[in-house]
């Protein structure tokens, strides 16, 4: 049986850990003075046109944390939508490293947020008045939480709220090569060409063993950022192992093909639980999330046989297709519950 619970219970693309293997071979300078990630930084800048500064870090949660504290203010605010990584899993971490700044979540359809409603919380937030905290950035995540994704005209949209409010932009992209994969578009295109200032690109959902990178569009902004990162426990004295998941991940657009494999198994799961009857899609499936409603005798059924997925708290379930989900594991989820419709 298949475990949908997430893409986080998969393994390491066969690339990755070929590369890492190799990349154990000798010695190479520590904290990052190694070719490899020279050679992750060449590769990103040549991924998103422009010059940009990377620095790796191991989770998901000390790039995200790492970003905003370079970016935020103590007594700052980051606006977020309600569901964001950033304010439900990562147990206070980033307000750890930005010193206390507040999150402030945002209700939005499908885990989105439009500009209205940035400007209406802004509006009504106080600023420049000393006893409340101060918009100080807006975060984002590409693909959301809710497993849809931002166009660059929308995140276009954002940035120019929150830039025209003094606020600067972060992006969460524990995902981020699912949305592109979905859109098609340049990265360039959805990042700082639409004004995104950092953004923390996930690798270990796609196919790393442990690897994200904290990218910065106007390397000015990343000056001390480095010293954040020692301070904070995350440069890592063998930077080369980091280094070389990405380099690998990112070589001849492996990063994206994964990605695709991905999304192509969650429309193949999508459109094979929306034709069984009583199966509705809470959002629209536009990376590798799904969130369906299911009669209970579809979940039991799946639960008994052995299969993994996520009963939600509002209801649904979530299942999570990764780069190596086979299509025969996917097929035969859809097998059990069309038997069971047809005994029904």
């Amino acid at each position: 049986m298949h475990d949908f619970r997430s893409d986080n219970v998969a393994g390491a693309a066969p690339q990755v850990m070929t590369a890492l293997s190799a990349a154990s071979t000798g010695t190479a300078s520590p904290y990052g003075n190694d070719p490899w990630t020279a050679r992750v930084t060449e590769r990103l800048c040549a991924i998103f046109e422009t010059d940009v500064a990377v620095f790796p870090v191991a989770t998901g949660t000390a790039a995200n944390s790492l970003a905003l504290s370079a970016l935020v203010p103590p007594f700052g605010a980051v606006l977020c939508h309600e569901d964001a990584h950033i304010i439900i899993d990562e147990c206070g971490a980033p307000e750890f490293f930005t010193g206390g700044a507040k999150l402030v979540p945002l209700a939005g359809e499908h885990g989105k947020l439009t500009p209205e409603m940035v400007s209406r919380h802004i509006a009504k937030a106080g600023v420049g008045v000393v006893h409340r905290v101060q918009p100080a950035a807006l975060s984002l995540t590409q693909a959301t939480e809710a497993g849809t994704v931002y166009t660059p005209a929308e995140v276009e949209a954002l940035v120019e709220t929150a830039h025209s409010n003094g606020m600067a932009v972060h992006m969460d992209g524990a995902r981020f090569a699912n949305a592109i994969a979905r859109l098609g578009c340049a990265p360039a295109d959805v990042t700082w060409r639409a004004g995104v200032d950092v953004l923390t690109l996930g690798g270990t959902k796609g196919g790393c063993l442990a690897a994200e990178a904290v990218v910065f569009f106007n390397p000015a902004m990343a000056e001390d950022f480095g010293f954040g990162r020692k301070r904070g426990g995350h440069l890592v004295s063998k930077m080369r192992f980091l280094s070389a998941q990405l380099d690998a991940w990112l070589e001849d657009g492996l990063w994206l093909r994964l990605a695709a494999h991905a999304n192509a198994m969650a429309d193949r799961l999508a459109a094979g639980l929306t034709a069984l009857p009583g199966v509705e899609l809470a959002h629209p499936v536009e990376a590798n999330e799904l969130f369906v409603r299911l009669p209970d005798a579809y979940a039991e059924a799946l639960e008994g046989a052995g299969y993994g997925f996520y009963r939600w708290d509002d209801g649904t379930a979530r299942f999570v297709t990764a780069f190596d989900t086979p299509a025969a594991a996917v097929d035969g989820l859809l097998g059990i519950l069309r038997s069971l419709q047809e005994k029904a």
